[in-house]
């Protein structure tokens, strides 16, 4: 079953929003989920042990570098996605998730900084896919935009993604408080109350929206493989 890895060479990007909401996503479609928590915060765990985590949804809590590969080998075998959370930095653990993954998604906010940080993550991507000798399906999701307004440093940026021939969701993952409040309180946004949270329709609407986009990328993955299995 299909692995995808959050990744980043620095924390904040919003790699474990990124994380739970698309886990929340797949199980409320039905789906079985591992969420792995391979950064030594927690963040992705302490969300999945509140109240509200859907049933659907299995943790593992506190895997390092000697455990990861192990780990997801065996949620592969037991559940349709597979969802790792991984630290904000280049590590081991962060190497051995990628060269296990179906499709990396860098996370990226509207700055330069972060940038030439996920452009130092796709680098890794890249080696790991030469070391394997076959290609990593990876994606660059942008993060906290703002749903009004896409000011010229994240064009900017967009736009040397693009030239390069980068591949960027069409949907952004937006700021948006009902993201907070789903870390705060627990379950997933569909769970808010709408009289104490601002919103959530909309906010779920963004779910639903990356969530058949990483589908589609994950097919897209696919199907490079076995252009590239076949020669």
């Amino acid at each position: 079953m299909p692995t995808i890895v959050f990744a980043s060479s620095k924390g904040g990007a919003g790699k474990t929003t990124a994380a739970i909401i698309l886990a929340s996503e797949f199980a409320r479609q039905g789906a079985a989920v591992t969420l792995i928590d391979a950064d030594p915060n927690q963040h992705s765990a302490k969300w999945a042990l509140k109240l509200g985590c859907p049933a659907n949804i299995s943790l593992v809590e506190n895997t390092n570098e000697e455990s990861i590969i192990e780990d997801i080998e065996e949620a592969e075998a037991k559940t349709a996605f597979v969802l790792v959370d991984l630290e904000g930095t280049a590590s081991m653990a962060v190497a051995s998730a990628i060269s296990r993954a179906d499709l990396v998604i860098t996370l990226c906010q509207g700055s330069q900084d972060d940038a030439d940080e996920a452009a130092k993550t796709i680098k890794l991507i890249k080696r790991q896919s030469k070391l394997l000798q076959r290609p990593i399906n990876f994606s660059v999701l942008m993060t906290r935009t703002n749903p009004a307004i896409t000011p010229r440093t994240l064009r900017h940026i967009m736009g040397e993604f693009e030239a390069a021939g980068v591949h960027i969701f069409t949907t952004s993952l937006i700021d948006r408080e009902a993201f907070r409040a789903m870390r705060s309180f627990g379950g997933t946004v569909n769970d808010l109350n709408p009289k104490e949270v601002s919103g959530i329709e909309k906010a779920a609407q963004n779910v639903r929206e990356l969530a058949k986009e990483v589908i589609a990328r994950l097919k897209e993955g696919q199907k490079q493989e076995r252009i590239s299995a076949h020669g």
